[in-house]
């Protein structure tokens, strides 16, 4: 694999400088960081629409369907750089996980009325995977799908749903068969979620942010023409969404960025008389988390590689996973030992009542949520085993 950048890609990277410059003004990044809930929609709407009229929108998908056509080498500039510029990613749901399932195994009517309104922004997707008794282990899932005529009645629960109160559609899976393995009962719906019986629960996090939800459906009537794919087959689809999912829940560019954000703080505070930056101890550390995302970065560069010639994320979706999310708590972990005991705010408290250092509130939070990204998108020990099975063969 050639590492190198050549003059193209230098040239790439100067443009894609340039357009951040210009096209995600302080204005727009004041909005997307607004605490306030009711902010955050429209701004996230507002860029990804900027992107989408850039031709920037979908750098994974294949150019036939809106994709960029960029080379592996492309996108990992394009993200390199984006996270650089402190700019938070798209929203995943219908541009890296809904969107590649359509795109592959949709019908040409699915493909015709979904896909261009997902490059767009004009429509928001949610998740329906894990349940109230179904996490790590999904293909447990209870919520039934039963066949009425052209319809199917859905009954069930969805948990964990990440902004399910915007959201204009959901894609869930959903049991339609008992028989069998329970991955083979299993099929991919699409649902519009302004369908009378579905009801949405708000959940506070840790963090004190609302972006989870239960999502309730009780009698919800769905058109069979809205399933991806064959009935009870939709444990494949799903395998390949999470492939996806789990790829980029690795954010090696953005935690590089946070990596750097410690560095740059721990040059102004002061331990024991002197900067922590010249600490021998907290150096290792902060050599320890850049030397393991040094080795990440290579083998998300292998992916990009793959899936550029056509492929698609494998096992290596797992690998990046586990040591993607330990390295974003590891970053998550510096942060807050650097803010000491001025790590937050107080809960509920506004967002300008920081103790002690700007950065604290950012670091209690960051770190709070943060735990949970070794359990979401599919446990870090489920990925081991997947690794186990599929790579060592045990």
């Amino acid at each position: 694999m050639d590492t190198s950048f050549s003059a193209e890609d230098l040239a790439f990277r100067d443009e894609v400088r340039e357009f951040f410059a210009t096209a995600y003004d302080p204005e727009l990044d004041a909005r997307l960081n607004n605490p306030d809930p009711s902010v955050f929609p429209a701004a996230i709407v507002d860029w990804q629409k900027r992107l989408h009229d850039r031709g920037w929108i979908a750098p994974g998908w294949p150019e036939a369907v809106g994709g960029t056509g960029w080379t592996a080498t492309q996108s990992f500039i394009f993200e390199t750089e984006r996270a650089a510029h402190g700019i938070r990613d798209v929203l995943p749901f219908g541009l890296k996980m809904v969107g590649p399932v359509i795109y592959t195994f949709g019908t040409d009517e699915q493909k015709e009325r979904f896909l261009p309104k997902i490059l767009a922004s004009d429509e928001w997707w949610c998740q329906g995977y894990s349940e109230p008794g179904s996490g790590s282990d999904l293909a447990s899932l209870k919520t039934r799908a039963v066949r009425d005529g052209d319809d199917y009645i859905i009954n069930g629960a969805k948990i964990w749903t990440s902004y399910a109160q915007f959201a204009d559609w959901i894609f869930c899976l959903v049991r339609t068969s008992t028989e069998g393995k329970k991955q083979e009962g299993i099929s991919f719906l699409l649902i519009d979620m302004k369908t009378p019986g579905i009801k949405v629960n708000p959940i506070v996090s840790i963090d004190d942010h609302h972006s989870l939800n239960e999502v309730e459906f009780n009698n919800v009537r769905v058109p069979v023409a809205n399933r991806i794919g064959e009935e009870n087959k939709g444990w494949t689809y799903a395998k390949a969404l999470l492939a996806h999912e789990r790829t980029a829940i690795a954010e090696v560019a953005d935690t590089k960025r946070w990596v750097q954000m410690v560095k740059d703080y721990a040059t102004t505070e002061v331990n024991g008389g002197k900067r922590l930056i010249d600490d021998p101890l907290f150096q290792k550390r902060i050599s320890d988390v850049e030397i393991e995302l040094m080795a990440l970065e290579f083998t998300e560069l292998r992916v990009l590689a793959s899936v550029a010639k056509g492929g698609a994320p494998g096992a290596e979706s797992s690998l990046l996973k586990i040591k993607g999310t330990e390295l974003q708590q590891a970053s998550q972990e510096l942060l807050m030992d650097l803010a000491a005991h001025y790590q937050g705010v107080r809960p509920g408290a506004p967002e300008a009542e920081v103790l002690g250092h700007e950065f604290g509130s950012k670091a209690f939070k960051k770190y709070m949520y943060g735990r949970a990204s070794t359990i979401y998108g599919g446990s870090n020990e489920v990925q081991r085993n997947i690794i186990a099975k599929a790579v060592l063969g045990l």
